[in-house]
């Protein structure tokens, strides 16, 4: 699993954009991620190549941000929040819902490969909550009655 010509090339371009390689290193990490929709060990050492820092700084990193995939996930990543607020508003429920609508356990994949589901501690949306991120998009003030149909948008 090697980073393409063009991937490659994207980060030598955002490396330039700042004065040390390490503060390229998320930006490098997402266009990694990108290219195969998560991190690989290839990846890793591919990305330790292109910004000449040590590979164990390039997986530290990765493995402290939740929105790296260190696993294959599938073609969108549902990550709810379970944490207290969205605990309280009735997350727990809304995660039993995705798992038997769509199959998919928390930190699973369905077996379609359209879902992964994700539990996330704090989503940062406690006066909204419950939350979800799926893929990069917001979703708040979540219900069974309208969470089934956010999910249904994504294919």
């Amino acid at each position: 699993m090697m980073l393409s010509d063009t991937a490659r090339q994207k980060i030598q371009d955002v490396r330039k954009l700042y004065p040390s390689a390490r503060g390229a290193l998320l930006p490098a990490l997402y266009i990694a991620q990108r290219e195969h929709g998560w991190l690989s060990p290839e990846a890793f050492r591919a990305v330790s190549r292109e910004l000449r820092i040590p590979e164990a700084t390039v997986r530290g990193v990765a493995s402290f941000y939740a929105m790296f995939h260190k696993a294959p996930v599938g073609r969108n990543v549902i990550q709810l929040c379970t944490n207290v607020a969205c605990m309280i508003m009735g997350a727990e429920s809304l995660v039993d819902l995705i798992s038997k609508t769509f199959d998919v356990q928390p930190g699973g994949t369905s077996p379609d490969g359209r879902f992964s589901l994700i539990i996330m501690e704090c989503i940062g949306a406690c006066g909204t909550a419950p939350a979800m991120l799926v893929n990069t998009d917001f979703h708040e003030n979540l219900t069974a009655g309208n969470i089934l149909d956010i999910l249904e948008r994504y294919k």
